[in-house]
């Protein structure tokens, strides 16, 4: 029988969507001990992401240790399947980590992504964005979710890239969206919406509101009333331990990132 009507395999060449986790130091404690403060913020997020150990932000004659890298990224669920780097990086062929590839807008390197893109190097298949916090699981279906949680579903109504939801979600129940989410109902403690765009919620928020969750540093969260678990914004997040202001505790704001920093700014609605 020929090799290529077996029917017991094929070999196909594809691309398989990855994180990458993007090593801007070769201080290894240090890189430990904010994956760690991340990995109890949100643990479920992290568990059994694939993904790819990035060295190209280090200087030439900067090196890490890879294999001490993946037994980090595996303590915390995290699962490395190779590495990317630039050619000049030839040490990173001597983990037992596979090279990878990951093809830069219009074919440049990543530092000169960098440069094309004012310092933000996109990727694309197959490989892409930086280490958001994000549970790809979750991305199916609600209903699927909501039956593990056992909660009962929520029904959406899809249209676009736009997710609508007119219920409140209870304790327990998650929502993700490929693209920007609305929510109609109030979003209680112990639930998450998740989007890979923006997140409009017509309603309090109680729970946890995750925004661009796939590197989208330009999505936003807004809300007519703030009272969060957690707010994040491609990674960047903050929780309930660091206490908000006044002026937009409980308040109609808006959410977005400066550079690595949320800013929280009040909406005027009338």
């Amino acid at each position: 029988m020929s090799p290529k009507k077996s029917p017991f395999f094929e070999l196909r060449s594809g691309s398989v969507d990855t994180l990458l986790f993007v090593v801007k130091t070769t201080d290894l404690e240090a890189m430990r001990a904010e994956l760690t403060r991340r990995f109890e913020a949100t643990p479920e997020f992290f568990a059994n992401d694939v993904v790819a150990i990035d060295v190209r932000r280090l200087a030439g004659d900067e090196r890490v240790p890879l294999a001490d890298i993946a037994q980090l990224l595996d303590s915390v669920r995290m699962r490395p399947v190779g590495v990317v780097a630039n050619p000049e990086q030839g040490w990173a062929a001597e983990s037992a980590l596979p090279l990878l590839e990951a093809r830069d807008r219009r074919g440049v390197s990543a530092k000169a992504a960098e440069e094309n893109n004012g310092g933000s190097a996109e990727n694309t298949t197959p490989v892409q964005g930086e280490l958001p916090m994000t549970d790809p699981a979750a991305e199916p279906t609600a209903a699927a979710d909501a039956a593990t949680a056992g909660v009962e579903p929520v029904k959406l109504a899809t249209s676009s890239q736009t997710t609508v939801i007119d219920k409140p979600l209870r304790s327990g129940q998650r929502i993700y969206a490929k693209g920007d989410l609305v929510v109609l109902g109030l979003v209680s403690y112990g639930a998450e919406v998740i989007a890979e765009g923006n997140i409009h919620i017509y309603a309090p928020l109680r729970g946890r509101a995750l925004a661009g969750v796939h590197g989208n540093h330009d999505a936003r969260i807004f809300c007519t009333c703030l009272e969060p678990e957690l707010i994040s914004i491609a990674g960047i997040y903050r929780t309930t331990e660091t206490p908000l202001p006044p002026d937009v505790l409980g308040k109609p704001v808006q959410i977005w990132l400066d550079e690595e920093k949320l800013m929280i700014e009040p909406l005027r609605l009338t």
